[in-house]
């Protein structure tokens, strides 16, 4: 029967200790057997008593399981035996120093939209961060505390309304400490840098289940590989980030839908607009957001790419429109643009709550390439590859191929040194996303499509390595392709593995260390299965 465990803590009840839980002691609270296949009952009576009021433990048969569990992408999917939902901080040690005690593995997610084939290397507790959601403007109004559950649309329209900004993904989807935890891309990053440069401190419940504070005076070093590398250290409770004044009352936006043979006119108007990659002599910190893709319109044609364009401007119409006008000199199908206060900006330009964007339950495998500027050769043949795609496999027609172009002042101005985000110097973040209802007869071409289109943009820039924002890795790139190639940097990031978690514990989100925890169940979890098995193979 599906029922919901609630437990309160009050001052008559008898706490039960982590050891007593647990069959046998444990050598410093990490066990080498397993209880994985505790049900939800036992975690409930062993766990609840020593946990807050209001948090939750749901196994497969609750009826909250699977709202807790399911995901934005299906295709490489992590196996939950459990679920807890602490309700307060301080609950989230005492749940990892559980699943220590009991040789479970653990896994924190919130809005659950990682799509890496890493995370079908986990089988365990899922520690559901949902409930830790406070946005709390600090007196001085220049920062803002957050709850490890946050996510994007609820930062941005409460900071907006008492008349604040900080920086955040772009779509309203999604939850912040996800990103950010990889760097953070986003469209204030002109003006403040990367969402983790904004950070000022972050409370972090370490593998052994240690709570600490990491910032520039406690910690350093840990927090320079938050900014960046972040999933492999630790789960973030609750965080401090800065907070702006946010200026003007509306943002301007222009949204542009060109036919193919416009395309080479587009590309190239993108790359004077930023001076071939130069990021020099333009306006660019208002021009926010630059951003393209190839699609499918079916009103327009359902087995022909349209070329949909959305330009972002903090500011008036007026201000934007020198910087607009050799996009409109481009005979569009159709354009739409407005002003709008800037928590509307994601829903006007194809990243709000409710476009198709943020729909659960549908594959999206995905391969990205970071860039400094667009090859207009490459992007005509990744368009007649899309087309040729499409036409050949019509259950593929909601995919697009995803050009970013984020205005980057603010990124280029802090030192590459200061976090273990490596990837300052590429402007462009281009991804594709081969969209598809579950069907593992489709599996290998939509992997083969995939991946000959990122190789198409890297052979497009020879003069590049290849590199990977770790939020759009398949999992199967380099770790050099996502943490950087100079030595010192993957060099120092396994140093303080060996430090914070010697045992890789966090090991499920594209890790520095590949995971090599015998409790994983590999490749059972995945849902193609020996597709999954070769995507992993770690490449370029």
């Amino acid at each position: 029967m599906t029922r919901l465990h609630r437990f309160a803590v009050s001052s008559a009840l008898l706490l039960q200790s982590l050891a007593d839980a647990s069959p046998e002691p444990c050598l410093n609270g990490l066990c080498h057997f397993t209880r994985n296949k505790l049900a939800s009952r036992t975690v409930a009576s062993e766990l609840g008593p020593q946990l807050s009021a209001n948090c939750n433990v749901y196994g497969p048969d609750d009826t909250q399981f699977g709202n807790c569990t399911t995901r934005y992408d299906p295709f490489f999917t992590p196996k939950i035996q459990m679920v807890v939902q602490p309700a307060m901080e301080d609950d989230v040690p005492k749940i990892v120093q559980y699943a220590n005690a009991n040789g479970v593995p653990f896994l924190a997610m919130a809005r659950r939209h990682g799509m890496t084939s890493t995370l079908s290397e986990f089988d365990g507790m899922q520690i559901d961060m949902s409930l830790l959601d406070k946005i709390e403007i600090q007196p001085d109004g220049k920062s803002v505390v957050l709850g490890g559950g946050v996510f994007a649309k609820n930062i941005m329209e409460k900071l907006w309304d008492a008349g604040y900004v900080t920086s955040s993904g772009s779509t309203s989807c999604v939850g912040l400490l996800g990103p950010a935890l990889g760097g953070g891309r986003g469209r204030l990053e002109g003006y403040y840098g990367v969402v983790s440069d904004s950070f000022l401190k972050l409370n972090v419940v370490l593998a052994n289940g240690t709570a600490i504070t990491v910032s520039e005076t406690e910690h350093p070093d840990l927090f320079w590989a938050m900014k960046g590398a972040g999933h492999n250290f630790g789960v973030v409770t609750s965080l401090e980030m800065k907070i702006y004044p946010r200026g003007v009352d509306t943002w301007y936006y222009k949204t542009y839908i060109w036919t193919q043979d416009k395309l080479e006119a587009v590309f190239q108007a993108s790359n004077d607009f930023h001076n071939d990659g130069n990021h020099a002599g333009h306006h660019l910190q208002e021009m926010a957001f630059n951003m393209g893709s190839y699609t499918i319109i079916p009103s327009i044609s359902e087995t022909e790419g349209v070329i949909f364009w959305s330009c972002v401007y903090r500011g008036s119409k007026e201000e934007a429109q020198p910087y607009l006008d050799a996009f409109d000199a481009i005979e569009a199908v159709s354009t739409e643009d407005g002003n709008v206060p800037y928590p509307e900006i994601p829903g006007v330009s194809g990243t709000g709550m409710n476009s198709a964007l943020c729909d659960y339950g549908l594959n999206h495998v995905h391969y990205p390439a970071g860039l400094k500027v667009w090859n207009v050769t490459t992007q005509r043949q990744i368009y007649d590859l899309y087309n040729e795609k499409i036409r050949e496999y019509p259950e593929f027609q909601r995919t697009t191929v995803n050009m970013e172009d984020y205005s980057h002042e603010g990124v280029d101005a802090i030192d590459s040194d200061t976090s273990a985000y490596p990837w300052r110097d590429r402007g462009l973040l281009s991804f594709i996303a081969v969209t598809y209802d579950p069907n593992p007869a489709l599996d290998e071409a939509a992997i083969a499509w995939a991946q000959e289109t990122r190789d198409l943009w890297n052979a497009g820039a020879p003069d590049l390595l290849p590199s990977t924002y770790v939020n759009y890795a398949h999992g199967d790139e380099s770790v050099e392709s996502m943490y950087g190639y100079e030595p010192w940097r993957l060099e120092k990031l396994r140093k303080l593995k060996a430090q914070y978690d010697p045992d890789n514990l966090f090991s499920y989100y594209n890790p520095i260390i590949p995971n090599m925890n015998p409790r994983s169940t590999q490749e059972s979890n995945f849902q193609g299965r020996q597709i999954g098995a070769k995507s992993r193979s770690r490449g370029q």
